[in-house]
């Protein structure tokens, strides 16, 4: 990837919240940082290793994803260009990920060393200071994701946890109309539900006028009685 792709990302990146692009080329360089390109459904990061590297996706998207020993999956998130995954398991030495990260499409990912990252190096710099107060938010605002799923997989009804969700991205979206950063196996996972369900209740929805779709594009009804 050309520097100036890269730097044109990071920019826009939650951990570099606050930075010019020479902070973060000074940054990158300190932080032992390296681009990685995977192809889709390739596992950047293994369940039941422990990693000392944090991730930040460039291009493409990465899933968050929880497997049993029966071979059942279960989504948590997705992360999208921007996005960091796997700060949690990096800053604690040693602990292994309960968690695989895969990319969902090809993707190019940066790795970067959580030691260096909680390290503040020899000059002290304020860029460095603002990049750990950045990771403490972005660790803040993770568990609210994790609280949020919670709450959408808390009700028993398949329709209950749909419209729990929707409610979410419409109000997160502004609008009735949005698009979701899931396939509906990936949606299935997320909601902890059986993919034939959650087709079979979509279809209901729709046949009910609760809401029309394409692919992961839904538009909600404003008036329809989701009850």
């Amino acid at each position: 990837m050309e520097e100036k792709n890269m730097r044109f990302h990071l920019t826009n990146a939650p951990l570099f919240r606050g930075m010019t692009p020479e902070e973060i080329d000074a940054l990158l360089s300190c932080l032992n940082a390296k681009a990685r390109a995977c192809k889709k459904g390739e596992i950047i990061l293994m369940e039941g290793a422990p990693t000392e590297q944090l991730g930040v996706v460039l291009s493409g998207r990465a899933i968050i994803e929880m497997s049993d020993v029966w071979g059942n999956n279960s989504v948590l998130s997705s992360v999208v260009p921007g996005g960091t995954f796997a700060e949690a398991y990096a800053c604690i030495p040693g602990e292994p990920l309960m968690v695989n990260v895969v990319a969902a499409e090809d993707s190019t990912v940066l790795l970067l060393n959580a030691r260096r990252v909680l390290t503040p190096c020899s000059h002290a710099c304020a860029c460095h200071a603002g990049l750990i107060r950045n990771l403490l938010t972005l660790c803040a605002g993770k568990n609210l994701q994790l609280s949020r799923r919670m709450m959408h997989t808390s009700p028993k009804r398949i329709r209950t946890r749909l419209l729990s969700y929707f409610s979410e991205c419409i109000k997160r979206s502004g609008s009735y109309a949005f698009d979701i950063p899931y396939n509906r196996q990936q949606l299935a996972d997320y909601l902890n539900v059986e993919r034939s369900a959650l087709s079979n209740e979509l279809s209901l929805m729709r046949q009910d006028g609760i809401l029309r779709y394409n692919k992961n594009h839904f538009v909600v009804s404003e008036t329809a009685d989701v009850k």
